[in-house]
């Protein structure tokens, strides 16, 4: 996976106003080797702990935008801290975890860091932090609204209306029924097949 090591000051580029010493500082104190990625479908960032005289790892997608990317520092800093409470006697995404990612998030929302609406959202992953990004669906799909990357046409499935027909990148055609829980039930025109889409798959109208 090719990867890119930024040295402090570019980091600022990746990150929102107001965030950057408070990142440095941990970066510093944790001694943690961050690297940027190139966009991953299934993980928006990941770490890995120290081993031996190592240096803890987090990686994030580079494609974030820096509400995004500062959110994703802030889930893998707390798999950091949870670890060198815990080391691996708890679940990754346990209590603990959640624990250390609920204080951690309520700390830079004080520092007003974030737009209204996204601290809004915020608020539900402070009371019960998810473990995957489907899971915060409701966060992403306002986070997306600051993002300047999708593919020109396309949109999240969030915002495809019930009873539209869309095209999925490999060129498959689908029409969406309506939400099922936390995900879309869709049919496959051809085949008629009933499919589970995320808010935030991205498709295009037609």
């Amino acid at each position: 996976m090719p990867t890119t090591e930024h040295p402090m000051q570019a980091l600022a580029a990746y990150l929102p106003d107001n965030s950057f010493e408070p990142v440095v500082q941990y970066i510093h104190q944790y001694k943690i080797h961050l690297t940027v990625t190139r966009k991953r479908k299934s993980v928006l960032g990941d770490y890995r702990h120290a081993a031996g005289w190592g240096n803890h790892k987090i990686s994030i997608n580079g494609n974030l935008n820096k509400y995004e990317f500062l959110i994703t520092f802030l889930h893998e800093l707390a798999h950091l801290f949870t670890f060198e409470q815990y080391k691996n006697k708890v679940e990754p995404h346990g209590v603990e975890w959640k624990n250390h990612y609920s204080l951690l998030l309520q700390d830079f929302v004080k520092k007003k860091i974030f737009p209204e609406e996204i601290e809004k959202a915020l608020q539900k992953s402070i009371r019960n932090p998810s473990a995957t990004a489907n899971g915060e669906t409701e966060l992403l799909t306002v986070l997306r609204n600051y993002s300047h990357n999708l593919k020109p046409g396309y949109t999240i499935m969030d915002k495809v209306p019930d009873g539209a027909a869309f095209m999925t990148e490999n060129g498959r055609l689908f029409k969406k029924i309506g939400k099922r829980r936390k995900r879309f039930e869709c049919v496959e025109l051809q085949t008629g097949r009933h499919y589970a889409f995320s808010g935030l798959s991205e498709v295009k109208l037609i």
